[in-house]
């Protein structure tokens, strides 16, 4: 789960001053690579993890007084950090609650990793998100993109979300507010944080779940890479005469060659044109080139635009 808020740090803030605002859990400098999926990016001035949504709102509340921007993180998943760092606070979501509310209802921290909420449906025989099986990332920043695969998306599911705004205030509302669009919500713009959910689903058959998921598993074991990815770098396209309603980017990818271009040690996975890995030397400066080489080739081809599904934090070139 990704989120900046716009407030600057250009202040002289003592480490007293955080530690005793933030507490001493709170760490500097902290490497920001290891935390993400691409395994890049420089460090953070200062870190800190939320277990809860009483400390999610004493935090928020206490970047207010400071005047600290401050930007959230789930499981690193889409995000690429630039390699100068952040000169601000990241708060890591660890809202880590599990339970059903009903027999097919489930209550669901932010931090929750996804493969962990679906393994909780199906031992629950839930169906209805097996479509987000092998999706990397946590359940906050998967309801933040509306992620999705093979037709499906998470919005579908959620019946509300409880937030907090960038003041501190909490509140629960429906699916309504949250306004799903393809890989998007209005939370985007809202800029309030997740920090948990409630997702209905239908009873089924646990055996016929089960398959599902390990079908699904299959199919993208054979696509992806078990390496340091974000998975798909672009956003597909819509198109209405497409099977699920639209153009994927990879095909277009595919035919401008993207499979033989690479930046660095940022390169394109052989099997999946969409997919930019770090070969093992990257930097996000290398990704961020390969990324901006490939919408210039595939605009010069197709006079399509390609929108990054990733979210850049820091200063890119």
């Amino acid at each position: 789960m990704e989120m900046v808020d716009k407030l600057s740090l250009k202040t002289n803030i003592s480490m007293f001053s955080m530690i005793s605002a933030f507490g001493e859990r709170l760490e500097f400098d902290k490497s920001l690579a290891p935390l993400t999926s691409f395994k890049t990016g420089g460090k953070a001035a200062y870190f800190i993890s939320v277990n809860s949504e009483d400390e999610m709102v004493r935090i928020i509340k206490e970047t207010q007084k400071l005047k600290i921007h401050f930007f959230l993180i789930g499981g690193g998943s889409n995000l690429l950090i630039s390699d100068n760092g952040f000169d601000g606070l990241i708060i890591k979501v660890e809202i880590m609650n599990l339970s059903l509310d009903d027999s097919n209802t489930i209550n669901c921290g932010a931090g929750v990793n996804l493969m962990d909420l679906i393994n909780y449906t199906s031992n629950n025989s839930l169906t209805g998100l097996e479509f987000a099986t092998g999706i990397w990332g946590t359940v906050g920043g998967a309801i933040y993109g509306n992620a999705g695969a093979y037709g499906g998306e998470i919005g579908d599911v959620v019946t509300d979300v409880t937030l907090v705004d960038p003041k501190g205030n909490i509140r629960t509302v429906d699916r309504d507010y949250c306004q799903f669009r393809y890989r998007d919500s209005y939370l985007k713009k809202t800029k309030e944080i997740i920090t948990s959910a409630r997702l209905k689903l239908i009873k089924g058959d646990k055996k016929s779940i089960k398959s599902k998921i390990d079908e699904i598993l299959a199919l993208r074991s054979d696509k992806h890479p078990d390496k340091r990815t974000c998975g798909c770098f672009f956003k597909n396209i819509p198109d209405h005469k497409a099977k699920y309603g639209k153009l994927p980017a990879g095909k277009l990818l595919e035919e401008i060659g993207a499979k033989k271009m690479s930046v660095g040690g940022a390169k394109i996975f052989d099997k999946h044109a969409n997919m930019i890995i770090n070969s093992g030397n990257a930097t996000s400066a290398d990704i961020s080139k390969l990324a901006e080489l490939l919408k210039q080739k595939v605009f010069d081809k197709f006079g399509i635009e390609l929108e990054e599904e990733v979210t850049r934090l820091g200063k890119f070139n």
